[in-house]
């Protein structure tokens, strides 16, 4: 049976704004603070949309942690003519997937006998009570020999992805009531789009200073223009050919050169961007300071659960709320950096409430709205708020492994918030 992934959508509240054509101009604040900020947990989501697992340390890599959203779920949608097509399943438009909880086995060493622990909770069933409780062990990382190879695009971003088969399919469908294929991305990636990348963001793009001025630049373009044109080939002298080598080879050698300054970031040069099924990022990042700020807006003695927020990074520590809005790179310890370029613009994913597998009831359920009053802070998205930071991994940073307790230092800070305006909002989403 062959089938066609159904693109994932964006979310529908997005309205085309008029934004400025010059991005705002960025100023770099380096320096340590003086208080002290560490990392106090960290997330790893094997299955995409299900209930992460929180971890003491995590393996670092470009497309994000080992192990991160390697897994996702796909729902078969049958139309009257019988053909199938699957749709990418995420917890905003599938809450009921907040009721499977995940633990990894991580292989020892040497052997590839990982694997992933679900566990599904029905609808009101209490964390403490496994009587109702159904377990499922799929591979970490499976042998995809033999299994049947699927297109998958999320986000205008395709790839290709392994159909687990019928054991884990069953599993899932009968769980869920509806049925589902579990795909394994194996080997392959997604491109990272727009502008989330460092090498795009304007937060990372490094400043040169240009080899000659614009001016000059025009004057040997104009040059160059003349001796191939304005002198007949049988009227040119050696100084005159000389002239034309020279003024030619310098144009075109300050032309690349421009290209690179442009495009080049801070670090230096950057291969394509790669992440597996996470939506826009590799890592997401939220401060405790800010998820106190929104508990102090619930009634009671209600707070919110930080783990709605689906961060793989949470830094403990943070002077004031919210302002991870106005970082650009963090220090982990002495060695890793961590390049932050983009706001996590948030949808209805906040609201899901884990004891019944659908959006929460009630004003304590609703931190979307809590945060629709005063943090719709983004210039390009204002009609979502801003909840954490969208991160990158230096590349010398690759394979470096990140511990809960390690100290973080903001090494560089911004003065005006990141706008998604730079951004093309095709590829704008939360970090379902």
């Amino acid at each position: 049976m062959e089938f066609t992934s159904e693109l994932s959508l964006v979310h529908a509240n997005y309205l085309p704004l008029h934004h400025p054509t010059t991005p705002p101009a960025f100023s770099y604040i380096s320096g340590k603070q003086t208080h002290v900020m560490e990392i106090s947990q960290l997330y790893i989501y094997p299955i995409k949309s299900l209930r992460g697992v929180a971890v003491p340390e995590a393996v670092l890599t470009s497309t994000g942690f080992e192990y991160d959203r390697r897994f996702m779920l796909l729902k078969i949608n049958q139309s009257d003519d019988g053909t199938e097509t699957l749709q990418n399943m995420h917890v905003p438009h599938f809450p009921e997937m907040c009721l499977f909880l995940t633990d990894i086995v991580f292989p020892t060493a040497g052997k590839n006998n990982g694997k992933i622990i679900v566990t599904y909770r029905p609808p009101g069933v209490k964390d403490n009570d496994n009587s109702q409780t159904k377990t499922l062990e799929v591979p970490l990382e499976p042998d995809v020999q033999g299994l049947e190879e699927l297109t998958i695009t999320m986000h205008q971003s395709p790839t290709k992805g392994y159909h687990m088969g019928s054991k884990y399919n069953d599993w899932f469908g009968q769980c869920f009531g509806y049925k589902v294929v579990l795909v394994y991305l194996g080997p392959h990636w997604r491109r990272v789009l727009g502008s989330f990348p460092p090498g795009k963001s304007q937060a990372h793009r490094e400043q040169v200073t240009p080899l000659v001025s614009k001016r000059s630049a025009t004057v040997l373009a104009l040059l160059s223009l003349f001796l191939n044109i304005g002198v007949p080939l049988g009227q040119r002298d050696i100084n005159s050919f000389i002239l034309l080598v020279l003024a030619t080879t310098t144009t075109v050698a300050v032309f690349v050169a421009a290209g690179a300054n442009r495009y080049g970031s801070r670090g230096g040069k950057r291969k394509e961007e790669r992440i597996t099924f996470a939506d826009t990022a590799p890592y997401l990042m939220i401060s405790e300071t800010s998820v106190d700020n929104v508990s102090t807006r619930l009634a009671g003695d209600h707070t919110m659960d930080l783990t709605k927020a689906r961060p793989n990074i949470v830094i403990s520590g943070a002077k004031t709320a919210f302002e991870e809005d106005f970082w650009a790179e963090l220090m982990v310890g002495e060695s890793i950096r961590l390049l932050l370029t983009a706001n996590c613009v948030r949808c209805q994913s906040l609201n899901v409430d884990y004891m019944t597998g659908k959006m929460g009831i009630g004003d304590n359920s609703n931190i979307f709205k809590k945060l629709m009053k005063d943090r719709r802070v983004d210039k390009g998205a204002r009609f979502s708020p801003v909840f954490g930071r969208y991160v990158f991994l230096d590349r010398d940073c690759e394979n470096s492994s990140i511990r809960v307790g390690e100290e973080v230092t903001v090494s560089r800070r911004v003065e005006e918030r990141t706008t998604y305006g730079e951004h093309d909002l095709r590829f704008a989403t939360c970090g379902c």
